[in-house]
């Protein structure tokens, strides 16, 4: 194993942040306001960590245990992502499987703690962010077949360095339905709009913020982070499939995909920018629909593997 394969995930750890702050800088540009620092994220998280934590008499060791799980889960999500042509630190056979599972983890602690708090308000978000969730998983899942289908490889590492330029020129049309299909998990993981609105102050339209009302201190501090590397793992998943240089040197790697993940996060902002949040009822239907494009492209990808 490389050394260089630590550059992804050092880079994930200390640049996450910044890609919520790039979304929220371009929202503020598309509504004409100057908007919060492009730091506010860090600021943050420095201030939380400086305070002391408060937790509900209702609630248990569930409660306080649950950050540091979440935490764990994500950051051992991002050894395993690779960029380019070069090899996450840990890669084998089927990782992508493991992948899938953290971040299952990270939304069942999520989920736990906020049943364990006794709120009604919680209980509810958290049954929406299952409901979501449990839609969104067979499009990441169905992606990952047609990838497997098309570059012949079971790990995340080989299927990254097996994507070229060429390959968009054979199979644009299946590689781009999967990438569409992975956009629109990306905006439903990291509760986006149109899926979800994460500024939004009414109880009952919240789904991710609605299950950390009872954070405080480190521990918000903790589930803040996490998310800022979800979206950071989701996006390096989209820059692997759109900007494929497995050849290039790994300079150039290093910087056209840190190009990517910011690329992802101002296209983010412009989404949210021109959408309006959609209804409930019209969230599973759109996921209905991510997971159908990823079943067309894999269909596409049998027929040209059998003929």
């Amino acid at each position: 194993m490389s050394a260089l394969s630590w550059i992804f995930p050092l880079c994930g750890w200390l640049l996450a942040p910044l890609m919520v702050g790039v979304i929220n800088r371009v929202k503020a540009i598309m509504a004409g306001r100057r908007g919060p620092s492009l730091f506010q994220l860090y600021r943050d998280l420095f201030k939380l960590l400086r305070k002391g934590s408060v937790y509900s008499e209702t609630s248990t060791l569930i409660l306080r245990l649950a950050p540091a799980v979440i935490l764990v889960c994500v950051v051992l999500a991002t050894l395993i992502l690779p960029w380019g042509g070069l090899p996450a630190p840990v890669s084998f056979a089927g990782d992508f499987i493991l992948l899938v599972y953290l971040l299952a983890l990270s939304r069942f602690a999520t989920v736990l703690a906020a049943l364990d708090t006794g709120s009604a308000f919680e209980g509810m978000g958290a049954s929406r962010e299952v409901l979501f969730s449990a839609l969104a998983e067979p499009a990441l899942m169905l992606g990952f077949l047609v990838l497997i289908l098309h570059t012949g490889s079971q790990g995340l590492s080989d299927i990254s360095s097996g994507i070229g330029l060429a390959d968009w020129q054979n199979s644009a049309p299946a590689l781009s339905m999967v990438a569409l299909a992975w956009f629109f998990v990306l905006l439903t993981e990291n509760c986006r709009i149109p899926v979800d609105d994460p500024t939004t102050h009414l109880e009952l339209t919240m789904i991710h913020e609605v299950m950390i009302l009872d954070y405080s201190g480190p521990d918000l501090a903790f589930v803040e982070y996490a998310s800022a590397l979800k979206l950071w793992i989701l996006g390096g998943l989209l820059v692997n499939l759109f900007l494929p240089l497995p050849f290039a040197k790994p300079g150039l790697q290093a910087g056209v995909f840190i190009l990517g993940i910011f690329l992802v996060a101002v296209l983010v902002g412009l989404t949210e920018s021109v959408m309006a949040r959609l209804k409930l009822l019209n969230v599973p239907k759109v996921l209905a629909g991510s997971a159908a494009l990823s079943l067309i492209a894999l269909m596409l990808k049998l027929v040209e593997y059998y003929q």
